[in-house]
């Protein structure tokens, strides 16, 4: 008896050890394969390079010409690449609106530079999904912008997700590289215009533009031939505005562009530069660009949105319409220079200078020779009372915009607001100034500072009348 039970437990105790031998501590059956597990590496390596954005593209349907449009232009391998990438999909419909828009018949017939630049328009670096977008402006990959720079995108959230108009219908399809919000658009390379439409926060500004069915701007500013920096009010800026001087609103608003330039924030300094709005001779007038504390202009209004990009410009949004400026606007704004010459001007006992400086009507254009704050420091003491008053109206010809293509060697001006003419001498293209007392060599420091009611020519010495007569 006892025997036979010995020889059943034998083959029991064997079976118990062969299971104990191949499980592990917890619930299931460890294999030591090394050939297997690196099968299983392999499977999961393929299983994540099938999730890239390419291949969610390649899976969907919806997504066909945007996966045509990608291999034609090349792209396919740069949105295989690690990313992370925000890609804003088209879908067909999207495709074959903007290719009957735009009057191709097929992919083929888009130039390969443009199709590419308009691919790249739809990826952002970042892998930014739904939660992540705000209503801001952010930059894509294409490089089609003014001067190479990158295209900027507005991106609008107040009422589901709008990118420069095109609606995501589709949201956070998440890859390995980055994710996919599908779109009901192409988005198309936007010129300034276009920005302006997108962000409804400048709909005043473009209603102001398109007034009267007024096509000016818009032709102006959609011009591709030609490049601009605009500072665009915002419609609270717009609505603040009371134009208190019954300026022309077309005039206005042409303060606002500088055409021939595209100035990105790090552009800018302390510094003149001339708008596409004019005097009664046709003058550009100028802006004053002041950079000590964020960006002002004309001391008026103040840069809050920098470096909107587009095709043919760059757009700043402002706080404040930037009203046509006049001879004392510049003198105020530009305390760099001026600040001593504004002191003399405001001090007890003058007569109103700003009043008379400011005027549009009267005894207009002036121009003023302005001496700037190292001329004051230079005097051996800054003159009071009436002869002040006599020192000043010296830098004043009044009924006369005098620029630098008026000047010639010997000529003599007509009278100042105190009675005495100054003179001009030539030295290799250069003018300096003889004043009402004979002192020779004043230098023009910077010519042509043209307000709507005359001009500002800086000069490095205080001009002195003749006290005798």
């Amino acid at each position: 008896m006892k025997l036979s039970t010995i020889k059943f437990m034998i083959p029991f105790a064997l079976l118990l050890f062969f299971v104990v031998s191949c499980s592990d501590d917890d619930n299931g059956v460890t294999i030591n394969n090394p050939e297997m597990e690196e099968e299983m590496e392999e499977q999961e390596e393929v299983e994540e390079q099938q999730s890239t954005i390419v291949d969610l593209a390649v899976a969907t349907a919806d997504l066909s010409i945007l996966v045509d449009a990608l291999t034609e232009a090349e792209l396919v391998e740069t949105l295989q690449g690690d990313g992370p990438f925000t890609v804003f999909a088209p879908t067909n419909a999207a495709f074959e609106a903007f290719l009957a828009d735009n009057n191709f018949g097929s992919l083929e017939d888009i130039p390969d530079d443009v199709l590419e630049q308009v691919l790249l328009n739809h990826v952002v670096s970042g892998d930014l999904m739904s939660g992540d977008l705000s209503t801001t402006y952010v930059s894509s990959l294409s490089t089609a912008g003014v001067n190479e720079m990158n295209i900027s995108l507005y991106v609008d959230t107040t009422d589901g997700v709008k990118i420069n108009g095109a609606t995501v219908a589709t949201a956070d399809v998440d890859a390995s590289n980055g994710v996919v919000h599908i779109v009901d658009q192409v988005i198309g390379l936007p010129n300034i215009v276009d920005h302006a439409v997108y962000n409804a926060n400048f709909s005043e500004l473009v209603s102001a533009l398109t007034m009267e069915d007024n096509t000016t701007f818009t032709d102006l500013l959609s011009d591709g031939e030609q490049m601009f920096t605009v500072f665009a009010p915002t419609n609270e800026a717009f609505t603040s505005f009371e134009n208190s001087n019954s300026n022309d609103l077309n005039m206005i608003l042409a303060n606002h562009v500088i055409a021939g330039s595209s100035l990105a924030a790090a552009d800018l300094s302390n510094m003149y530069a001339n708008t596409a709005a004019t005097n009664e001779d046709g003058d550009n007038l100028s802006i004053y660009v002041n950079v000590d504390d964020g960006v002002q202009l004309n001391g008026q209004s103040s840069v809050i949105i920098s470096d909107v990009v587009t095709t043919n410009g760059i757009i700043h949004a402002v706080d404040t319409v930037i009203d046509l400026p006049t001879v004392v606007t510049f003198a105020v704004a530009d305390s760099e220079n001026f600040s001593s010459l504004v002191g003399a001007l405001t001090a007890e006992g003058q007569p109103d200078f700003v009043s008379v400086l400011s005027s549009t009507t009267d005894n207009t254009p002036f121009t003023v020779f302005a001496p700037i704050n190292s001329a004051f420091e230079a005097l051996d003491e800054v003159p009071e009372g009436e002869t002040l008053t006599a020192v000043l109206n010296h830098h004043v010809i009044a009924e006369a915009n005098i620029v630098s293509g008026d000047l010639s060697d010997g000529l003599v001006s007509p009278a100042t607001l105190e009675g005495d003419t100054v003179s001009f001498t030539e030295t290799d293209g250069s003018f300096t100034i003889t004043d009402g007392a004979g002192n020779m060599g004043t230098a023009i420091v910077k010519a042509i500072v043209q307000a709507i009611n005359g001009v500002v020519h800086a000069i490095d010495m205080v001009l002195i009348p003749n006290t005798e007569n």
